[in-house]
């Protein structure tokens, strides 16, 4: 996948994965340029997530969800991820 189909393959994975009202993915990667971590080619991005999915969750189990939707992008195209997981009541 090339990096400018990274932020829509992890909208379009969380959207079937969780339904949410509410998905936001920003890709900061560039401002990680010449980081070791990103030497290998894989992006860092932060991702704000509002779903009733996340109802009666605590954080820990809400990131859970949100790698779970995005397991195999984690090896191959996602270096770092910044995570937000919101019921919709708790959105500010």
């Amino acid at each position: 996948m090339t990096p400018a189909e990274r932020p829509n393959a992890i909208r379009t994975r969380l959207e079937q994965a969780l339904a949410p009202c509410e998905v936001d993915v920003q890709d900061a990667s560039a401002r990680h340029a010449g980081h070791v971590g990103a030497r290998d080619g894989r992006g860092h991005f932060s991702v704000t997530v509002v779903s009733p999915a996340f109802d009666g969750q605590d954080r820990i189990t809400r990131h859970r969800a949100v790698y779970g939707a995005l397991s195999d992008l984690m090896d191959t195209d996602i270096h770092a991820l910044s995570i937000r997981a919101l019921t919709p009541k708790e959105k500010p």
